[in-house]
């Protein structure tokens, strides 16, 4: 197993955990004073986990499965 395909499974976990934001959930505040500051949370953590999932695409990718998957369409 890849360094990086470790650092990735623990971020991912980090993420996972992070998605429990049971820190805001008697929070009533709002932020830009409009939207809710658990909503806002989330807004944030969704543009973190799809920044997360690109860099996973692109460095974590088993290239070898892709490369035999072309060569059986031939």
């Amino acid at each position: 197993m890849k360094k990086s395909t470790l650092l990735f499974l623990l971020v991912f976990i980090v993420l996972a955990v992070l998605h429990q934001d049971f820190w805001n959930w008697d929070r009533a505040d709002l932020v830009f004073g409009f939207m809710p500051v658990g909503l806002a949370y989330h807004a944030a953590y969704s543009l973190v986990a799809a920044c997360f999932w690109a860099l996973v695409i692109k460095f974590a990718w088993p290239e070898d499965l892709e490369k035999w998957a072309e060569g059986g369409r031939d």
